[in-house]
C-alpha cells in the first residue's frame, strides 16, 4: 500500500494535451483545489469509500465536464498537478 510520502513524491506536472488521451478511457478525476491532491490520492488508494463518496457528493471529485474539456482544448499547454493512483489519474488545475 502506498504511503502519504510515496504519493507526495509521485506528484508530477502534465499538460492537458498529455492528459486528454486518458479522458476517453474514463480514467481522469478532477480534484478540486479545496482538497489536497495527495490526501485525495491516499483516500482513493486505501479505498476509504465513505470519504471519497462524500467528496464526490460535494462535487470535490468529478470527471472532467464538457465545459472544462472545451476550455482546456483551447489551451492544450495548460498545466496540471497529477497523481496516478491506478487505474485513475488525479488531476488538479494549477493556480496561475
Amino acid at each position: 500500500m502506498a504511503s502519504r510520502e510515496d504519493l507526495a513524491r509521485s506528484v508530477d506536472e502534465a499538460e492537458w494535451e498529455w492528459l486528454r488521451a486518458h479522458m476517453d478511457r474514463g480514467g481522469l478525476i478532477v480534484v478540486s483545489r479545496k482538497l489536497d491532491l495527495v490526501e485525495a490520492g491516499l483516500k482513493i488508494a486505501v479505498d476509504d469509500s465513505a470519504t471519497v463518496r462524500g467528496w464526490i457528493d460535494a462535487g470535490l471529485l468529478t470527471k472532467p465536464s464538457p465545459e472544462q474539456v472545451a476550455s482546456w482544448d483551447l489551451a492544450r499547454d495548460r498545466k496540471f498537478q497529477v497523481l496516478i493512483v491506478s487505474p485513475y489519474i488525479l488531476m488538479q488545475e494549477r493556480i496561475s
